[in-house]
């Protein structure tokens, strides 16, 4: 390159200008928008620092073999962007008023780096997603939607997807579904927020959550507005008493498999639980997250189906496809629905219409209902499997809560004690575990060990390998 025009910092300098070469060789009609591009990018990247200085159009033209006009444009262009600034017989200079970017975006997805088996419960098995049912159903879709669906969308959701999932929840879960009063969501922590910011919004500020319970609601009620009060449970579920003088209106909870604790509410106890909220004009928010998967009987029926006018409706495909798709449903009362469909629209003027087509066709030709047994199948062997490898490496231990769902709560002796020493040399073994006393507001000296063990993520070879690897962790 040539130095006329230029500072020993300058573009020459720092043999930035070769970044442009490539757009110097773009197709001509799209030469001028590669060198804006390419310049705008070096600026960005700090490759181009602020101050520095450009050789002339003539130049810089000449070297890169293009037009001046070419480089006369990207000069201006990015002038009067704020990217350059120059001045009558000054030159051109990158402006003091860019900062560079950083040149990665992070990835800030909840993993566990470093970690050999990984416990810790919530995530599903992602290799089992039905890759070729989804993209026979997806080519489809992209064939037959009219032009006009992939417009926005109604904020409840597609009809056709609400009149599917209506009859799927009917069938399977025993709820009351009302396809005008289902809203399609991108999951339960979305349902949880809409429904939270109606109450709120008339005049609640207290939400009941059951304790223990899931470590998110204190943040997820929060972003509503809402100060949670944790609720204690008893063997039968949801304890009444506490209930009843909490002054709570509203009380989020898990019915069918009680999230951590893994029991189902009693028949009298979710009796008790709607006889309480009719007595207060209240709402129970009931998360269904894994009702699908019970092992050892028929699954227990939603509790929406007793009272739909005092249940909250809430689920997912997060458990049974993937949490990555970001695909959920709510069934309101009457008397809120029109107030959370108005926030769903607020909020995001509805779900993605091509996934909710997507989606539909996937249950009504039923690719859904082959998923959930497939599920079944291979998470019920690896809950057998982690039964059977705790009786085997630590033989005095205590599965609790019913065959079904995820993950199972496993108490060990108080001679593997205190917790926190027991928690360090199981991390520093690469072993990722989960204390029930993570789950609860509750705090206080752990003699014994009490373990939320997911087990759907991994396979049995997995599971086998890692309460071995926990056991020689605590016997060196």
């Amino acid at each position: 390159m040539t130095s006329s025009g230029t500072t020993a910092g300058g573009l020459a300098g720092s043999a930035a200008w070769e970044l442009l070469l490539p757009a110097a060789s773009a197709p001509a009609r799209a030469r001028g928008r590669a060198l804006q591009a390419a310049l705008r990018e070096a600026i960005r990247s700090g490759r181009l620092a602020p101050g520095t200085r450009l050789p002339s159009s003539r130049d810089l033209a000449a070297d890169l073999g293009v037009s001046r006009g070419l480089v006369t444009d990207a000069y201006e262009q990015l002038t009067a962007e704020g990217y350059l600034r120059s001045g009558r017989g000054a030159g051109t200079w990158v402006s003091d008023a860019v900062r560079a970017a950083h040149p990665r975006a992070r990835d800030l997805a909840p993993r566990s780096p470093g970690t050999r088996v990984d416990f810790v419960p919530g995530t599903p098995d992602l290799s089992l997603f039905p890759r070729a049912a989804w993209a026979a159903v997806q080519r489809a879709v992209l064939a037959e939607l009219p032009h006009h669906e992939l417009g926005y969308p109604d904020p409840r959701g597609l009809p056709r997807l609400r009149t599917a999932l209506a009859a799927l929840l009917a069938r399977r879960r025993g709820v009351v579904a009302d396809p005008e009063r289902i809203v399609v969501v991108s999951g339960v922590a979305q349902a949880s927020s809409l429904v939270g910011s109606v109450l709120h919004a008339r005049g609640m500020r207290t939400i009941g959550v059951e304790d223990p319970g899931s470590p998110q609601h204190d943040s997820l009620y929060a972003a509503a507005g809402l100060g949670t009060v944790p609720l204690p449970l008893d063997e039968e579920g949801l304890a009444l008493g506490p209930l009843r003088g909490s002054g709570v209106r509203a009380v989020a909870t898990t019915p069918a498999h009680q999230y951590p604790t893994g029991i189902a509410y009693s028949a009298g106890r979710r009796a008790g639980l709607l006889d309480w909220a009719r007595s207060v004009d209240g709402l129970v928010l009931e998360d269904d997250y894994d009702g699908d998967f019970r092992y050892d009987r028929a699954p227990v029926g939603a509790l929406q189906g007793l009272d739909p006018e005092r249940v909250a409706y809430m689920g997912s495909v997060s458990k049974s496809l993937a949490p990555g798709l970001r695909l959920g449903w709510l069934l309101v009362p009457a008397a809120l629905a029109e107030e959370v469909v108005e926030r769903k629209r607020t909020m995001d003027l509805g779900h993605s219409s091509l996934d909710q087509a997507l989606f539909a066709r996937f249950l009504e030709r039923g690719d859904y209902d082959r998923q959930l047994r497939r599920c079944q199948r291979a998470y019920r062997e690896r809950r057998d499997v982690l039964v059977a490898a705790l009786a085997e490496h630590f033989p005095e231990a205590k599965v609790s809560g019913i065959a079904a769902g995820l993950h199972a709560i496993a108490e060990l002796p108080e001679r593997y004690g205190p917790q926190d020493g027991f928690l360090k040399r199981v991390a520093d073994a690469g072993i990722a575990v989960r204390p029930l006393s993570a789950c609860t507001h509750a705090r206080g000296d752990e003699d014994g060990v009490r373990l939320v063990l997911g087990y759907a993520q991994l396979p049995p070879a997995r599971i086998r390998a890692g309460v071995r690897l926990m056991a020689e962790a605590l016997a060196g």
